[in-house]
């Protein structure tokens, strides 16, 4: 184990998916659940200055793995910090934990969340390509996130209403965390694996490896389920429903509800004159 809390072997019999462990759901302090986005003000500033030094460390990561095959062990420890720290923080906001977590890129060992992730040699042709691979996995991810936020209200008003967070919305909220860290694992190029298993892990419990929690392995029952499907279905309308209300199409709709007048066929006159000096299309 390293000082961020990462796992680090040098080979890998099988491909190894980035493991997030959470305990199981206990109580909250209801006081600590009203305030929580304003006590987490400064972590939403700390995680947007780490990540545009992240966004250039991937850059410097992005060129040097097509060299080496894999990246520099500084690079990499600095985005798996990032990574570590921004999952902590959104833990934190998706009322998963109710522990603030620390100013830190180093993981706490007595801390909640943890997360484990297995360096590996990567594929070059894959780093290449790494954006454009990646893009169906993260629109899931951005439709599944959006659908959780959509129904944040309630579920802040259900956690503070109750003390804690009932089970399905638990297993529910960690799957879509646990799917987009595992993409944002495969956009900085800190895992070779394809971001998977949003509704859950299929593989039986004594066939995993590393420490058990209450996300690894990560069973969704059926009401999980269905809200993991909610959020999909939730982000995708609430996507469809900016499309058509974005400034862009309001200019193209027609006021009077025929079709766009910019796709409209108007006759125009030709600018050159007919055979007898008059313009066409004039008398």
């Amino acid at each position: 184990m390293t000082g961020t809390g990462w796992s680090l072997p040098t080979d890998t019999p099988r491909e190894w998916l980035p493991a997030l462990d959470v305990p199981e759901p206990g109580r909250q302090r209801r006081l600590t659940v009203l305030l929580r986005l304003l006590l987490l003000v400064p972590q939403f500033v700390v995680v947007f200055l780490l990540g545009i030094v992240a966004l250039l460390m991937v850059v410097i990561g992005w060129f040097a793995a097509l060299v080496l095959g894999r990246l520099p062990d500084p690079v990499h420890e600095f985005l798996a910090g990032y990574l570590g720290y921004s999952t902590r923080v959104n833990a934190s906001a998706m009322l998963l934990v109710d522990r603030y977590p620390p100013f830190t890129l180093e993981a706490p060992p007595d801390y909640p969340v943890q997360l484990e992730l297995r360096a590996g040699p990567l594929n070059r042709l894959a780093v290449f390509f790494r954006l454009l691979l990646m893009i169906p996995a993260a629109v899931v991810s951005s439709l599944v996130t959006a659908g959780w936020y959509s129904l944040a209200f309630f579920f802040w008003l259900l956690v503070l209403l109750l003390g804690r967070m009932p089970r399905p919305l638990f297993e529910a909220t960690a799957a879509t965390l646990r799917y987009g860290m595992r993409v944002h694992a495969y956009g900085l190029l800190l895992t070779p694996a394809y971001p998977k298993r949003l509704f859950g892990d299929d593989l039986p419990p004594d066939t995993l490896e590393g420490p058990r929690s209450a996300t690894r392995p990560l069973l969704l029952g059926g009401p999980a389920k269905a809200l993991v499907v909610a959020f999909l279905v939730l982000g995708l309308l609430g996507y469809v429903a900016s499309s058509f209300g974005s400034p862009r199409s309001e200019e193209n709709a027609d006021p009077r509800g025929g079709p766009a007048a910019t796709l409209s066929v108007q006759h125009r006159a030709p600018p050159w004159p007919a055979a007898d000096g008059r313009p066409l299309g004039r008398p």
